[in-house]
């Protein structure tokens, strides 16, 4: 029989392991402050890096910010330079000095003030006194009426007269072009419109070669209000000069917190988040430097921070945690997509991927979320199991928006990686906030405390994923995961 010192002393070997297999959630909580989470925020959505558009010397100044932080960190450098994964980048600017467009009809000639026009696509173009096909859009079904023995090979002129109508979408341009397709599309608008209503196109990426271009100059918006039997013999001559090139390297920011297991430390989970923003937003009076301060420098900080607090822990999870923040998310997930197609870690060794974006504001959704943390694809892999018991252990409750969940599954950064097959999914605290893409999006407005919360959350999630001989699966039984599950089934037979 074992006596009560004996006991005693098994016990505290016991306590002892235990406490090594985990860091105690006052650890991390004492080490990931809301004071570093803000001097992170209000550095990287700073009017200095003018809003950290890709390509931009604001976002090459974050991309070295957040490498010092890696390295503060004692992270291992894993890109091909440092802690930078470089990517070629062709930067394409259009050239609008030397741009004329020319309406010529009823013996009259009338040139467009440049400056009353704005491309809507980087071409170049010489049209000369092209035939032109008006149509005032007074509906969406106006569009649809258009026939394609209208416009095919002329200028199709678009009316929208009434100022109230919305501008159609890209992809409604996109669809119209392609169906009837003009050699160019002119979207005619009231005078006075800005020349940063280019922006308000941009909702959706565009899907046509036929070039697109806003005019609101008053004498051609005049001339063009004529019936179309008086534009039976009218024609539109536009000059564009060629756009200049340049050759460009974007950088993902790389560190690796190696593990300790002598065989898992070759697998690895990750920590992302997108570093980029919008740059400025239009021109004229007033502040036009949309920060990103919640998209996306609140998922950025938590990165850094994150790495920061697990990589000063004594214990070390079993496999390592790869950090990682990507340029070019808001033209279309592009670092990512860089990533998956040169990936640094193999993508049958990655075993997850916690995405963060839009953490750091409460007042989304129509409500307050304090203590609140969605998740994309909640459903859709058992990462989501673990979230909300770390959820649990650190205040948070880990929710599931019916309506967005899904929506949002592929429009952030994780989205490249569930296509190589690693469970992945994106945490923010909402989905919608009154600045989203807008000058106001600055980094006071973040709710710090809430935001420490929940990286607390996301730390002890990390660090339990990469501490586990088990690995997160997507769910088999639900529709929308098959290509995952195939994708992860193909990597995982790689010889």
């Amino acid at each position: 029989m074992m006596n009560s010192l004996g006991a005693c002393t098994l016990a505290l070997i016991s306590g002892l392991a235990v406490a090594q297999t985990e860091p105690h959630i006052e650890q991390i909580s004492a080490r990931l402050t809301p004071n570093d989470l803000k001097a992170d925020v209000s550095f990287l959505a700073s009017d200095l890096l003018q809003g950290r558009a890709t390509p931009s010397h604001g976002l090459d100044i974050a991309a070295e910010y957040i490498a010092a932080q890696f390295r503060r960190a004692g992270l291992e450098p894993a890109g091909d330079d440092g802690y930078f994964q470089t990517a070629p980048y062709e930067n394409v600017t259009p050239k609008v000095e030397g741009m004329a467009l020319t309406l010529e009809m009823a013996g009259v000639t009338i040139k467009a003030d440049p400056e009353s026009m704005a491309m809507q696509q980087v071409f170049a173009a010489d049209f000369s006194r092209v035939g032109l096909r008006k149509v005032r859009v007074a509906n969406g079904a106006s569009l649809g009426a258009v026939l394609p023995d209208q416009a095919r090979g002329k200028v199709l002129v678009l009316d929208f007269a009434n100022p109230k109508m919305l501008m159609p979408t890209m992809l409604e341009l996109a669809v119209l072009a392609n169906r009837v397709q003009p050699v160019l599309v002119v979207v005619l608008r009231a005078s006075g419109l800005p020349r940063n209503m280019a922006a308000g196109l941009r909702e959706i990426p565009y899907a046509s070669s036929t070039p697109v271009i806003l005019v609101w100059d008053d004498a051609i918006r005049v001339a063009l209000s004529s019936e179309e039997a008086n534009l039976a013999d009218a024609t539109i001559s536009i000059h564009v000069p060629p756009p200049t090139v340049a050759q460009l390297k974007l950088r993902n920011v790389v560190g690796v917190l190696r593990g300790s297991d002598p065989t898992l430390r070759n697998t690895y989970v990750l920590v992302t988040a997108h570093y980029d923003h919008l740059g400025v937003c239009g021109i004229g009076d007033g502040d036009h430097i949309c920060n990103g301060a919640n998209d996306d420098a609140s998922g950025t900080a938590s990165v850094i921070e994150i790495a920061n607090t697990l990589s000063a822990q004594s214990v070390r999870p079993k496999r390592s945690i790869v950090f990682m923040t990507f340029f070019g998310e808001e033209l279309g997930l592009l670092g990512s997509r860089y990533y998956a197609t040169h990936p640094i870690f193999p993508p049958e060794e990655t075993v997850a991927d916690v995405n963060l974006e839009q953490l750091g504001r409460t007042d989304v959704d129509g409500a307050s979320s304090v203590g609140l943390l969605n998740v994309t694809g909640y459903d859709f892999s058992t990462l989501t199991d673990v979230l909300r018991k770390t959820g649990e252990a650190a205040g948070v409750q880990v929710v599931k928006n019916e309506q967005m969940n899904v929506r949002y599954f592929g429009g952030s950064d994780n989205q490249a990686l569930a296509e190589l097959g690693v469970p992945a999914h994106t945490l923010s605290v909402g989905y919608a906030f009154p600045d989203y893409h807008k000058p106001g999006d600055k980094w006071p407005k973040l709710d710090y405390n809430n935001l420490a919360k929940v990286d607390l959350a996301v730390a002890l999630a990390v660090f339990r994923v990469a501490n586990s001989v088990e690995t997160p699966q997507w769910n088999r039984d639900i529709p929308n995961t098959q290509s995952y599950v195939k994708a992860r089934q193909d990597s995982l037979s790689k010889p």
